[in-house]
């Protein structure tokens, strides 16, 4: 039987435990020749399908060295290929030698001139939601956890770091074999590596962040809370099961906010801001810890199991270390994006459910902000009806209870009844569970200064207003404002508060959105500086967006992407090329 829809995973057949994997990395070659040996959970016989994606099987063996029969089908669009070996009675070990394509997936090869420093290569993974089957053949699918040994061999002159407990290093003339354990059970999606030019500094008792050396010191201040943060977290969920929260600093293409690989949490350089304005996303990365690493979506059509949970868990540790009213604005910026996102899918509403049915559908196609946000919600929703201390005392055992597995929708809602008995049906779960949208009478956020930020309206804050701000309120005032704006209100924003030199990402981006939609050229400049600079998706699709969707600015659309577009991460690539696909098809319909 086949339980998710995005792997050739058969129930039927051997599980894997463990993986062993010995690789080379060549740079020059981009591409990583490797060995993985599987580990299943008892002996096996007849078929073993594994995931694959573009990869180039030299040969499988058993834990004698015998050699196995194997059969690499043809690729379909989504899973990749399947990879079937024939087990003889008694297998207990697999073995595929195989390479990796310099167009691999997961994986990003940086040039030296795409780095802070200008002098070596960078290499880095990233493996949600299907993506580890272009660096490792195995059942690619959080439905199965598998515990990791990694030998990584790179140039001597590199850090390579891998998303698990360091073990040594050794030298052999100019290459370095560096190995990792993984003690703990993890899903595939989570295996991460990087390799590079990279110094660290620790900034609490059980963690250290990594950066290029240009960027460490900047990162080692913005990160400096995280203890804090941890303990935090640790009163709502139950004590720290990874050992060390490290945390990379990434190159500034990597295209998501931050993912949580356990031990070795990557972030994107962007929340670099100098005052710690954006640190809520290395709290959010942190409580993946319990939601997601710890208890897992079983596939990716539960992927709101992990996202809702952490989005609500990040809020709530927000809100223990700076107070209820920066929780709220947070959450009400939260709102705005799920809003957004149900309009991106206005026909395809299917997508807006939280418990969804993706077979056939790429994940990447499907990511967006409703399983974060409306995730929250519904919630947020249980927990008004609870009460908080009911409510955390449920969310303790749910954690306890699920540690080291993965869980279904169906499962969560089964617990839920057992422990908070008919508040599924008090708060409406159908509705959230599965129906498009946003149901009546979802909780809204609710403080005096977001009150402030919505009744100003359009009106142009006063400097004695925008001087007490924080970046969250000005992002909700951005986004709030009409589009298009009047230039007359573009031009005494850009005036009085110098908004295109913003060093807050989240604050400029919101604002060269505004100024984009509104014809605003004197942004143009930056709005093409920052699509030549960053490859986070988050700040690339709502500029893109509003390039493609403006008469004069959609063929600069193209030619920022045509520049760049070989500096941003093969999943980047695809979200900027669905972006200028439908633009130009909404433009063709408007000029037939």
């Amino acid at each position: 039987m086949l339980l998710d829809p995005h792997s050739y995973n058969d129930t039927a057949q051997p599980e894997t435990t463990h993986v062993h994997w010995k690789a080379r990395v060549d740079f020059a070659a981009r591409t990583i020749e490797a060995e993985a040996t599987l580990t299943l959970s008892e002996p096996g016989s007849g078929p073993l399908d594994l995931d694959t994606r573009d990869l180039t099987i030299l040969g499988a063996s058993d834990q004698n060295g015998t050699a196995l029969e194997f059969t690499l089908h043809p690729a379909e669009p989504i899973l990749g290929s399947r990879l079937r070996i024939m087990l003889p009675r008694g297998t207990s070990k697999v073995s595929v030698k195989y390479k990796t394509s310099p167009d691999a997936s997961a994986l990003q090869w940086l040039t030296p001139a795409q780095t802070h420093s200008g002098k070596h290569p960078f290499l880095f993974s990233q493996c949600q939601a299907v993506h580890a089957r272009s660096v490792i053949p195995l059942q690619d699918t959080p439905r199965l956890r598998v515990t990791f040994r990694a030998e990584m061999t790179v140039p001597k002159n590199l850090t390579a770091l891998f998303a698990a407990a360091f073990v040594s290093r050794t030298v052999s003339g100019d290459e370095a074999t560096v190995v990792y354990d993984m003690p703990q059970p993890i899903p595939p999606y989570l295996l991460a590596l990087a390799v590079g030019e990279l110094e660290s500094r620790d900034i609490g008792p059980r963690s250290r962040v990594w950066a290029e050396p240009g960027v460490i010191e900047a990162a080692a201040w913005e990160f400096g809370g995280v203890e804090s943060m941890i303990q935090s977290a640790e009163k709502l969920f139950g004590p720290y099961e990874w050992d060390r929260f490290d945390v990379l600093t990434m190159p500034p293409s990597f295209p998501y906010g931050g993912m949580e690989n356990p031990r070795l949490t990557f972030l994107t350089p962007t929340v670099l801001a100098g005052d710690r304005s954006l640190v809520n996303l290395l709290a959010h990365e942190l409580a993946h810890s319990w939601t997601g690493n710890l208890v897992t979506n079983a596939n990716a059509d539960h992927f709101w199991l992990n996202e809702g949970f952490t989005v609500y868990a990040e809020r709530r540790i927000f809100e223990a270390l700076q107070g209820a009213e920066m929780a709220a604005l947070h959450a009400a910026m939260g709102r705005r994006r799920l809003e957004r996102a149900i309009d991106k899918f206005a026909d395809r509403p299917e997508l807006t459910k939280l418990r969804c049915n993706l077979k056939g559908v790429d994940p990447d196609d499907a990511f967006s902000d409703v399983p974060y946000e409306k995730g929250y919600l519904f919630l947020r929703t249980l927990e008004e009806e609870v009460g908080r201390p009911a409510f955390d005392k449920f969310l303790l055992k749910y954690v306890a209870t699920w540690r080291f597995k993965s869980i279904t929708t169906e499962q969560f809602l089964e617990f839920l009844e057992q422990n908070l008995p008919g508040v599924a049906a008090k708060v409406h779960s159908d509705d959230w569970i599965h129906k498009p949208g946003i149901p009546a009478g979802a909780s809204a956020p609710r403080s005096t200064r977001l009150d402030a930020v919505r009744n100003l309206g359009a009106s142009v804050p006063s400097d004695e207003t925008a001087v007490a701000w924080t970046p969250t309120e000005w992002v909700l005032y951005l986004d709030n404002l009409p589009r298009p704006t009047p230039r007359s209100v573009c031009e005494k924003l850009e005036s009085s508060f110098h908004l295109t030199g913003s060093h807050n990402h989240e604050v400029l981006v919101a604002w060269l959105a505004v100024a984009t939609a509104s014809g605003f050229d004197a942004a143009l400049p930056r709005v093409e500086r920052i699509l030549g600079e960053v490859g986070r998706m988050k700040y690339l699709e709502p500029l893109y967006s509003a390039l493609a969707k403006s008469s004069r600015y959609h063929s600069l659309a193209q030619s920022c992407y045509d520049k760049a577009k070989d500096s941003y991460h093969p999943i980047a690539r695809q979200v900027v090329e669905g972006v200028l696909r439908r633009n130009a098809a909404v433009r063709s319909d408007a000029v037939s």
